[in-house]
């Protein structure tokens, strides 16, 4: 019997919820933006998705290609690709759901979130979903050290961009879309904070 582990990985529980609700259905095509080893798309892997990977780390993309090679063997290697997120090769309007778990926060600057930002979403089709899992100022306003902007300093002694719910609404409307979900944010033992995204393009946009 393949036990929880094997079939989902190390899947963030967030993502687990789309599954559970059925957000993501067999025929999708799915690109995980940032997918470093490939933790959220063990379980689509198995289950015979068409499955895309996007990172620019070249230990990470040799990880997510092993991981297919061996769960899904008929899947093209030229799927996973070595590449920054904001220039990535896929098409417009490529994938009917578009992952960004933890990797948003990674940027260094404005203009460098918004880059990573418009890219993943330029690749997401008219009515599909857009997950994204970022760290955020919210509930420890009081406890992060401004550093340049937007980028801060962690009780945990990390360095993140940092966005928060005004920030969030506005992007969600600037994009074009809509809250497909409250916002949901967890606060982990005052260290740091993760926020929950997820959002639709607009049928009209």
């Amino acid at each position: 019997m393949t036990s929880l582990s094997e079939q989902f990985g190390a899947i963030d529980i967030y993502w687990f919820d789309q599954l559970l609700r059925g957000r993501i259905n067999p025929g999708m095509r799915i690109l995980d933006a940032g997918c470093g080893a490939g933790r959220n798309l063990v379980y689509l892997l198995r289950k015979g998705f068409e499955v895309f990977g996007v990172d620019a780390d070249p230990s990470a993309m040799q990880a997510i290609r092993q991981l297919a090679a061996s769960v899904a063997p008929a899947l093209p290697a030229e799927n996973f690709r070595l590449e920054s997120i904001e220039a990535m090769s896929f098409p417009d309007s490529f994938a009917d759901a578009v992952i960004s778990s933890a990797v948003l926060h990674f940027a260094h600057s404005d203009d460098h979130f918004r880059a990573m930002l418009l890219g993943s979403w330029r690749v997401l089709k008219p009515g599909g979903l857009f997950f994204c899992r970022l760290a955020s100022s919210i509930g420890i306003e009081n406890q992060i050290q401004p550093i340049a902007g937007r980028l801060c300093q962690l009780p945990d002694g990390s360095q993140r961009y940092l966005v928060d719910e005004p920030l969030l609404l506005k992007l969600t409307a600037e994009l074009g879309g809509q809250l497909l979900d409250p916002l949901k944010t967890t606060v982990v033992q005052n260290q740091r904070s993760m926020t929950t995204w997820v959002i639709r393009p607009n049928s009209d946009s």
